[in-house]
């Protein structure tokens, strides 16, 4: 094979004899086949891709690729096997005013690469412009003209390797649980951030996949009852140039670089290519006990920024056709998620990146769902959000995708993002009117009885006019971003000064409230009524109709001192702190799982309908909302402004739905007594229609629960409720 003359590396790389195949342009990435390795990369822009290969030394081997069809450049390597190193170098136009950005002397990291090994090394290297002042932006020049000749540097050392991975793995007899969505108890959480500090996981397994997949891991999560734990980014992401910059780390991961590949830092079994097998184990051993596993995923951008940023792969390889270019300055992105760059959806082969990535984790990686961030950006046909576009069309017709769980951020920061309730009928949504609704009821915020009554019996009125269910709703009171529950009772401020923007970063109105002093306090009233704030939060999530999802270590009183934007802190201050667990808030939340679990009223896959359900003439309706007398709420109540106290009816008779064996399903009835007042308040139970005997089966006043009721209350006889505070009853035949 000839040497190919390449003015960027002469002198540095050699190009060695390797023997090579046309290969297939299907499927794209590398496969290896059990003798060898084909390779396929899309550009339509490219004159020559080069395969360079890299053995343990580093020393490139490069491999021009001669074969194309239908713009996708293919090869096949035999006896290349699991572990090698590789990379591309595209050759063509670099013209960033025309949107090309071409330059063989970067090395660029394969879209399809399912590993990947290295890390990045922040200099001249990685930009293919230069950074001395003769680019835009960087030497504040403010000309919109790149310099006319790309830079030169080889970022071969400076860069992330692609990994040919071994593709074989014993699933055993792994099976998806495929939980129904209202039975589905999801816990977000972070792969380091949850084992990091584990005292029952071995150290060298504390922060990785095999961390999670440990024993003592999931005996806390089926404790808790959770049937779905929910990842915070685990596709392949670097750090972001400003944080290096401030000798901060990227701790949440939404800079993704490799949608295919499990990210290398939380694997155990080091580099490559094992990170895949040990992702493999971790599912498997969470499917053996119940748990499915969705991913957060970030499809909306990459992590190589804006028009200043680094070539690491999209822009090197095809700029205009992965990324949303400005059309008057094709030398700048579309930016509709604040991080510099648009994932261009409109371009198929962008849109086959996301399906065929989507499905590679469903079929080879077994999970179970996805999380989509900043989901509105997807939806961008043109500039306004299309809930029809393209994307979400492939999704539906998918055979694969659409049969998993698929939850929507139903935000972005473009105009017109927020689109809360409007995502297509097989999608689920994280509710944020949910989160402020309940946030607010219980800080003791003026708010509107309906919109508190709406969201907790399921969010009709952002769902239900497309046919979709109370499971549509993802209820949530707190998430990575934000307070923890802790810091939510404890701080009326955000505290981010360790973040190094001069707390600038982070939400500011947080709808939190302190209970009188800011932080930390040694008031035994505080911290009273704080730990009774976060059982009425808990519980009102447990027991609301829809999805719930609880943060982890929320159950254990984890606090971030304030910070609610830990996006870059991978230290104790966003580790969940097993040893300081709140085993009184834990077990709380492991008895409301169980009674949500054990009963169908607080699990409704229809909605309520208001309307009497028993023997005609029984005017006992499915849901009854009440006054603290015991009398059904006028018009008036509702029409009156903020009420602070008022009871709800679930009648367990009145689900109207049948269990998989075509079944109906009953259930005994609950009444729930709502107390957001500063003072005690003595609830009145309603007549005997409702139910003759009822028995308090929780109480947010007690830090303990009683393992049987304890208290037995007639109809039209009064229960006490402390300040702020929820009292469950449960009717007793």
């Amino acid at each position: 094979m000839t040497p190919l003359r390449d003015p960027f590396a002469e002198g540095r790389r050699y190009c060695l004899p390797v023997t090579s195949w046309p290969g297939s342009a299907y499927p794209l990435g590398a496969t290896y086949d059990g003798t060898g390795t084909n390779f396929a990369v899309f550009s339509e822009i490219a004159t020559l891709i080069e395969l360079c290969l890299f053995d343990r030394r580093g020393v490139e081997t490069r491999v021009p690729i001669e074969d194309v069809d239908a713009f996708v450049h293919h090869v096949y390597l035999p006896g290349v096997t699991p572990g090698q190193r590789y990379g591309y170098r595209v050759h063509g136009h670099y013209a960033p005013n025309r949107g090309q950005r071409c330059n063989p002397a970067k090395l660029l990291i394969d879209p399809y690469a399912k590993a990947l090994d290295g890390q990045l090394d922040w200099g001249q290297e990685l930009f293919s412009y230069p950074l001395d002042g003769s680019a835009d932006g960087r030497a504040g020049t403010g000309s919109r003209e790149f310099a006319t000749e790309p830079d030169s540097s080889d970022s071969a050392d400076s860069t992330l390797k692609s990994v040919v991975i071994n593709p074989f793995f014993d699933w055993g007899t792994d099976r998806a649980p495929r939980t129904p969505y209202h039975r589905t108890l999801i816990y977000e959480a972070h792969v380091r951030g949850l084992t990091k500090t584990h005292p029952g996981v071995p150290e060298e397994l504390r922060g990785t996949y095999a961390g999670i997949s440990h024993p003592s891991v999931i005996e806390h999560l089926v404790s808790l009852g959770v049937t779905a734990l929910e990842l915070m980014p685990v596709h392949q992401f670097v750090l972001d140039h400003t944080l290096a910059q401030r000798n901060l780390p990227n701790y949440w991961g939404y800079n993704t670089i490799g949608f295919f590949a499990p990210h290398q830092a939380y694997s155990a079994s080091g580099s490559g290519g094992q990170q895949v097998q040990e992702f493999k184990g971790m599912v498997r051993a969470l499917h053996e006990a119940g748990i499915e596993v969705i991913l957060d995923v970030v499809y909306n951008h990459t992590a190589e920024g804006d028009h200043l940023g680094p070539t690491m792969c999209f822009r090197g390889l095809d700029n205009a056709a992965y990324y949303r270019l400005d059309d008057k300055h094709p030398d700048r992105y579309v930016d509709y998620t604040g991080t510099g760059n648009s994932l261009n959806v409109r371009h198929p082969s962008a849109l086959q990146l996301i399906m065929d990535s989507l499905r590679y984790w469903v079929l080879d990686m077994h999970v179970d769902g996805f999380r989509f961030d900043l989901a509105s950006a997807l939806a961008r046909e043109l500039h306004d959000v299309d809930r029809l576009s393209a994307f979400f069309d492939l999704v539906q017709q998918d055979p694969v995708v659409s049969q998993v769980k698929l939850i929507a951020e139903p935000w972005d920061v473009g105009e017109g993002g927020y689109q809360v309730g409007k995502f297509p009928p097989q999608w689920t949504e994280w509710n944020g009117k949910y989160r402020d609704t309940v946030r607010d009821f219980w800080r003791g915020e003026k708010a509107a009885l309906p919109e508190f009554a709406a969201r907790i019996t399921g969010s009709s009125d952002l769902y239900e006019h497309n046919g979709r269910r109370p499971v549509a709703s993802i209820n949530f009171v707190t998430a990575h971003d934000g307070f923890t529950l802790t810091d939510l009772v404890s701080y009326d401020s955000k505290h981010n000064e360790a973040n190094g923007e001069g707390n600038r970063d982070g939400e500011r109105h947080n709808r939190s409230w302190n209970h009188g002093v800011e932080g930390p306090t040694d008031d035994p009233d505080i911290l009273e009524l704080r730990a009774r704030q976060r059982r009425n939060i808990i519980a009102t999530l447990l027991l609301s109709q829809g999805v719930p999802m609880l943060l982890h270590g929320d159950e254990l009183g984890r606090t971030q001192h304030g910070n609610n934007n830990a996006y870059c802190q991978d230290n104790e201050l966003s580790w969940v702190d097993w040893a300081s667990a709140d085993d009184d808030l834990k077990s709380f939340v492991a008895t409301t799982s169980r009674l949500r679990r054990a009963h169908p009223t607080f699990r409704r896959r229809r909605f309520f309908r208001g309307s009497p359900v028993r023997d005609v003439g029984d005017p006992v309706p499915d849901i009854a909302w009440l006054t603290s007398a015991g009398i059904e709420m006028a018009l008036g109540d509702w029409d009156s402004g903020y009420h602070r106290a008022f009871a709800v009816f679930f009648n367990g008779e009145g689900i109207n739905e049948r269990d998989d064996r075509g079944e109906p399903i009953t259930d005994v009835s609950f009444l729930l007594c709502f107390n957001a007042h500063d003072s005690d308040l003595a609830f009145r139970t309603p007549p005997e229609e409702y139910a003759k005997t009822w028995e308090v089966v929780l109480d947010t006043g007690l830090a303990l629960q009683p393992a049987n009721p304890q208290v037995t209350v007639e109809a039209g006889a009064s229960v006490s409720a402390l300040s702020r505070s929820l009292v469950v009853l449960r009717a007793r035949h």
